[in-house]
Formats: structure tokens, sequence, C-alpha cells
């Protein structure tokens, strides 16, 4: 059987109970422009993007039915370009008195973990520049300078018998399971 072509991610989307409440904060609190908005087999819908490649990134869709015993969506997680945006990010969240707002490094990223106003777990994160095999996860303070992060995520992973360059781990990752 031939390889499948490549594929790579655009957008998802979620069902919501609050319509209103889910726009506020995915456009106020994280920053996403309106891009469309329609309606769908009786359902409203709400189209954004943060990338103007992606027309939209998230969809929200209304009719989440009220049953469910638990949320669907494990988690959504985000890139953010660098640490100084992870804090603001935070700062931001922390203001608005998120659910479960937690700073952590996984070793190979550093991450802040919240949930949106309907429960949804929410990742923001930024790479590091090194690999560890996963799952890593332990506290971190995002509110001391970059150099400190750096210094006290490397001395805590440096010693892990996968530890390599990030570099190192995305070519090998290319050459055996891509190519």
């Amino acid at each position: 059987m031939a390889k499948p072509p490549p594929l790579s991610f655009s957008h998802f989307g979620i069902f919501v109970h609050d319509l209103p409440t889910m726009e506020d904060f995915y456009t106020r609190v994280l920053g996403f422009p309106i891009t469309d908005r329609g309606t769908l087999n009786r359902r409203n819908l709400i189209f954004l993007s943060r990338d103007p490649i992606e027309h939209h990134q998230i969809v929200l869709c209304e009719g989440r039915p009220a049953d469910l015993p638990f949320n669907i969506v494990n988690q959504i997680s985000l890139r953010a370009r660098s640490l100084a945006d992870l804090r603001t990010l935070y700062a931001t969240l922390e203001a608005e008195q998120v659910a479960e707002l937690v700073a952590i490094t996984h070793g190979i990223a550093w991450s802040i973990y919240f949930h949106d106003p309907e429960g949804n777990r929410i990742e923001l994160f930024v790479d590091t520049p090194w690999y560890i095999d996963q799952p890593h996860r332990e506290p971190i303070d995002l509110m001391r300078p970059d150099a400190e992060i750096l210094a006290e995520t490397e001395a805590r992973i440096k010693d892990d018998p996968s530890f390599r360059p990030l570099a190192d781990w995305r070519r090998e990752f290319q050459e055996t399971k891509l190519d």
C-alpha cells in the first residue's frame, strides 16, 4: 500500500453550549479575530483565525449536548512565539481568573494550561531547544527571566538518556518516519 501524501494541521471545530460566552473568550482573551459567521443545519457557527493563510483555525458551533458527562476534547494546543508572549498570556489569563491555570515544562516545551469557559483544556506553549522522551511534566515559574528558565530547564533534563538538541530529533524523525 502506498504511503499517504503529506498533511499539515489547519483547524478544528468544537461544539459549544454558550456561543456568545465562547466567542468573547476566544476573541477578547485569546485574540482570535472572527473571519466569518454563518448557519449550517440550523446551528450558528463562528470562524476564527490568527493566521492569514488559514481562513479559520477554530470553528465554534452551537449545539453541544447538555448531558455529556465530560468534555470529549482532551486539549487544544496553540503555539506562542516566545517566552515573553507566554508570560503576557499567563498574566492575561490570571487576570481573567481562568480555571486551573498552571505553568509547566515538558522539557521539550514550556506550557501554560487552563480551561476555557466550557471546561475545554487549552495549552499555550513555546518549544525549548531540546528533546527528551515524553511524557515529562514539572512546574515552572514563567515570571523569571528567560535565561534562568533556559538554564533551569536544561539542568532538569540534561541527564535524561534521551536528551538531545531538538534539531537532531527533528532530523531523525524526518529521516525515519516521513521519508
